[in-house]
């Protein structure tokens, strides 16, 4: 979801970015924005409006369409980890703190812009996570005494326009911030508001003018906007404005649900279930502890994610219309008298064969020359033993060609369809519908592969699964 960005909110975010270190070439940029109008209007400021969230290289919005595990630390965790991580980990989301005077830790050394592009190029959704002044009536804070609370004044017009422009003031900051990093445009940035006293009305109404304006000043400024509160307290003040008052608040387009009762879903008591629906939820389900994964141990809180369009999978087709997706695959011998290899299995590897370009006729589903040939040459190529049949371990490493990322529950797209498909070659568990939807189904079906060709036990397709998978290990 991305927004236009208007020239007072252009302005805003340049005087922001001029404040932060090297800022200098953002403000050129955005600059040049402003010059040319708006960006949907004009495809000379949309090219270099483009340039401003890839100071961002990979210019990938985050956290996009997913539905699965994610963390969150105080601390960004070093690189290391974090591959150690993606490789054996259920996780492929990670919440970073990365602006706000509040945040219990202000010194971030491991995040950087080069961090960021490393993670989103790699499949990490990033949640970036401003913790600025908090409720008047959280006994918390100040948390250093130079952090400041929202200001629980209503004033004269009784709106908490003290507390609105110190929302404003944040947003253009985390805005700032985020571009700094290489957060792209449209990505999703979350406001943490921790719990205070729902009761006490000054507390609270400023507390909803302030996430308002935070919301209100994203939208300007080109981010979605997101929030982030207890259960009880922040998560139910937004979702009763919701019903009582929609037309008096600005609604955040996303919400994280902090309500530690160990349930990986979206729902709460505290929350009518038709807010936020579909796909604008995020849950935190547990609370600080220690997990240790691929030998790499991190202090972190779970969640679990259903935001962006959920599991979205672009509709396929191979060769017009050709079916390569089954349950089975079984070994293909060249006719004889008495026996044809099945059409429908052929027309499937003649068409994934095309589609290497190692084939070069008709996709007919007849064994013929050309697939023989086209089956040879495949072999070669991959360093397998030549011969006129096609074993089950040549299935495998023809359906798993091609980029091979790492790939665990929430993954989504061509690659986990490949995956679904190899598993189903391997024919080592129930098959699996080729949906291109990473699902608990296919996380089994690949502990039990795992299990079989004796690699790692994660559930996740690893780097060294893949390798495995492509040599046709079964």
């Amino acid at each position: 979801m991305s927004r236009p960005v208007s020239r007072t909110a252009q302005a805003a975010l340049r005087r922001a970015l001029a404040a932060t270190a090297g800022g200098a070439l953002l403000v050129t940029l955005l600059a040049a924005v402003t010059a040319s109008g708006p960006a949907d209007a004009d495809p000379a400021a949309s090219a270099v409006r483009d340039k401003l969230a890839p100071v961002t290289p990979s210019g990938i919005v985050t956290p996009g369409d997913f539905v699965g595990f994610g963390f969150d630390q105080c601390h960004t965790p070093e690189q290391k980890k974090m591959d150690r991580w993606l490789q054996s980990s259920p996780f492929l989301a990670v919440g970073i703190y990365i602006s706000g005077d509040s945040r219990a830790c202000r010194d971030q050394p491991n995040l950087t812009p080069r961090w960021v592009y490393r993670q989103l190029t790699r499949g990490w959704r990033l949640l970036p996570i401003t913790l600025g002044p908090q409720a008047s009536c959280q006994p918390r804070f100040p948390r250093y005494g130079d952090d400041e609370t929202i200001n629980p004044k209503p004033g004269k017009n009784k709106r908490y326009d003290k507390a609105r422009a110190q929302a404003r003031s944040e947003a253009g900051r985390a805005a700032a911030t985020a571009t700094e990093l290489g957060i792209a445009l449209g990505s999703t940035l979350w406001y943490d508001l921790e719990g205070f006293e729902l009761s006490n009305v000054r507390c609270r109404e400023s507390a909803l003018a302030f996430l308002s304006a935070w919301t209100t000043q994203l939208h300007e400024l080109g981010f979605v906007s997101g929030v982030y509160s207890s259960a009880g307290s922040g998560i139910k003040m937004l979702d009763d404005a919701r019903v009582n008052r929609p037309d008096k608040v600005v609604l955040p387009d996303m919400i994280w649900v902090a309500r530690w009762d160990g349930v990986a879903n979206t729902s709460t008591s505290y929350l009518r279930e038709d807010g936020w629906r579909p796909h604008a939820r995020i849950k935190q389900y547990q609370g600080g502890h220690d997990e240790t994964w691929g030998g790499v141990t991190i202090n972190i809180d779970r969640n679990f994610l259903d935001v962006g369009r959920g599991l979205y999978v672009e509709p396929e087709k191979h060769c017009g219309d050709v079916r390569i997706s089954y349950p089975t695959y079984e070994t293909l011998r060249p006719p004889t008298e008495t026996t044809v290899p099945p059409a429908g299995r052929v027309m499937a590897l003649q068409c994934l064969l095309t589609e290497q370009e190692i084939y070069q006729g008709k996709v007919n589903g007849k064994w013929n020359k050309a697939t023989v040939k086209a089956i040879q040459a495949w072999k070669t190529k991959v360093g397998m033993p030549v011969s006129e049949v096609w074993w089950q371990k040549n299935w495998m490493s023809l359906l798993s060609y091609g980029e091979q990322p790492v790939l665990k529950i929430g993954s989504t797209g061509p690659e986990v369809r490949r995956l679904q498909r190899t598993l189903n070659a391997a024919g080592v568990s129930d098959p699996i519908p080729a949906t291109g939807r990473f699902r608990s189904d296919t996380g089994a079906a690949l502990r039990a592969w795992q299990t079989a060709a004796r690699v790692e036990v994660s559930g996740v397709a690893s780097r060294e699964s893949w390798k495995a998978l492509s040599a046709g290990t079964s």
